[in-house]
């Protein structure tokens, strides 16, 4: 099964979080996960993908300008409709509106026919309900992208195995 990370990074953060999440991903088996930058995107293999993991850097509390632009122009062109979809971001403060940013890539992943993924609470801890967050240490010195690793991969991992379960062949 083939699943895919998309992700617009500005200073290498979100696509090391997208590479994390990949690296969860292809722990399960039967999965190929690849990760790709919104401007470098095989369009033929995420067209086969059956689910999606869309990721940004928080700017103003929002997702990029060019991530927002990117998602409303590709959610056509790929045929998302029906496939699993989920959410990540990077920020350079503890409380600088990542879950915004995922709330947002969310909503508009369901508008588009997507089923959003939240393992929730169900899976126990690490508790990721709407979707992994990373903080940089460029501002918050006691925090380095690093600190996070964990939970993109674990959150891979679950995204994996349920669409697995959903999309048995």
């Amino acid at each position: 099964m083939k699943l895919a990370i998309i992700y617009d990074s500005k200073t290498d953060n979100t696509r090391q979080a997208a590479a994390w999440i990949a690296e969860g991903m292809n722990k399960v088996k039967n999965v190929e996960a690849k990760i790709f930058h919104i401007s470098d995107i095989d369009y033929t293999f995420v067209n086969q993908t059956k689910g999606i993991v869309i990721g940004s850097p928080v700017y103003a509390t929002q997702m990029t300008a060019d991530m927002r632009t990117w998602l409303l122009n590709a959610a056509m062109r790929l045929n998302v409709a029906g496939k699993l979809g989920g959410a990540f971001a990077t920020a350079q403060y503890t409380h600088g509106g990542a879950e915004l940013v995922i709330q947002t890539i969310l909503t508009n992943e369901i508008a588009f026919g997507m089923l959003a993924y939240s393992g929730g609470a169900s899976k126990g801890l690490p508790v990721i309900h709407l979707g992994p967050v990373g903080v940089n240490g460029n501002v918050e010195p006691h925090n380095k992208m690093e600190n996070y690793r964990d939970n993109f991969v674990i959150y891979g991992k679950r995204f994996a195995e349920k669409a697995v379960e959903l999309f048995k062949d």
